[in-house]
C-alpha cells in the first residue's frame, strides 16, 4: 500500500471512530433523561404518598384528641358522682 492510501483509511477509521463516540455519548444523555424522568415519577409519588400519610396522621390525632378530652369529661362526672356519693 502506498502512503495516500494508508493516510485516507486512517482518517475514516478516525471519522468512524468520532462519530461511533458521538452517537454513543448521545445514547448515554438519553439514558440519564430517562433516569431523571423516572426518578422524578418516583419522588412526585412518594411525596403524594406522604401527603396522604399525614393527612391520615392528622385525623387520626384529632380523633384521638376528642375520645382523651371525651374520656377525661366521664372521668370527671365519675369523680364528682363518687364525692357525692360518699
Amino acid at each position: 500500500m502506498d502512503w495516500p492510501t494508508v493516510i485516507l483509511i486512517l482518517g475514516l477509521l478516525t471519522i468512524a471512530t468520532f462519530i461511533g463516540i458521538a452517537i454513543e455519548a448521545g445514547r448515554q444523555e438519553s439514558r440519564k433523561t430517562t433516569i431523571g424522568a423516572a426518578r422524578a415519577d418516583e419522588l412526585r409519588s412518594l411525596v403524594a404518598r406522604y401527603e396522604e400519610l399525614a393527612a391520615t396522621t392528622l385525623d387520626a390525632q384529632q380523633r384521638t384528641a376528642a375520645d382523651v378530652a371525651e374520656l377525661r369529661a366521664r372521668a370527671a362526672s365519675i369523680e364528682q358522682i363518687l364525692r357525692t356519693v360518699e
